[in-house]
């Protein structure tokens, strides 16, 4: 059942109300929508990886909970349930964003509280021309920091009740994704000519979706 094409929300292990509203997100453009919804999750009670299911009861999520909603929706609708991990130096965060091809290219479903490293639509023709869509804008501290990116991770490896319907966290595979192949964007020599964000580039930077008690908090999703 773990490859099956295309299950059905039970087969997941989903109830009939988590059913309903993963099926009616019947394109990549709704399950965007729907996790941009989502308020942002700055785990003020501490680090959290979510299931499927723990994100539909909170209400919220961060970008990997994020895709693992929107992979486990395309699923349904009988398409494989497809991540990429975007890894960033030591001064910043990775992201994991949601895969779909249409017309043998590449788009991406992704939940980021900036307005930078969301949606992507389906025009690239590899994983890396998709990567580098990012590339420009995943900055921290006046840096550019985007590095690697993965090859795409088919969730069906994995058991359901490790990441659709699971009531702990996921570590198990977030562990997976930080584990896939990896490869490099730039070379070494290339980081002396990257130019920092300019000042208007910052100063847009400080706009997200969602607020939290304090800036700082905020702009870290």
């Amino acid at each position: 059942m773990r490859r099956r094409k295309r299950p059905t929300p039970a087969e997941l292990g989903l109830t009939a109300a988590e059913g309903r509203l993963l099926l009616s997100l019947r394109t990549p453009q709704h399950m965007q929508e729907f996790v941009s919804g989502l308020h942002a999750n700055f785990e003020q009670a501490g680090w959290t990886l979510r299931s499927v299911r723990g994100v539909l009861r909170h209400r919220e999520a961060h970008c990997i909970e994020a895709a693992f909603v929107a992979a486990c929706a395309l699923w349904l609708q009988g398409e494989p349930p497809l991540l990429l991990d975007l890894t960033a130096d030591k001064d910043d965060s990775d992201h994991v964003v949601t895969l779909f091809r249409r017309g043998g290219c590449w788009g991406a479903i992704s939940k980021s509280n900036h307005a930078w490293l969301r949606w992507r639509d389906p025009v690239y023709r590899s994983l890396r021309e998709l990567a580098m869509s990012y590339f420009h804008e995943y900055f921290n501290k006046g840096r550019k920091t985007l590095r690697t990116y993965s090859a795409s991770v088919d969730l069906r490896r994995f058991a359901t009740d490790t990441w659709v319907t699971s009531e702990e966290n996921c570590w198990d595979v977030g562990a997976a994704l930080d584990d896939a192949r990896h490869y490099r964007l730039i070379r070494p020599a290339q980081m002396r000519w990257l130019m920092p964000p300019d000042a208007t580039v910052l100063r847009a930077d400080d706009i997200v979706q969602y607020e939290s008690r304090d800036r700082k908090t905020a702009r870290k999703y």
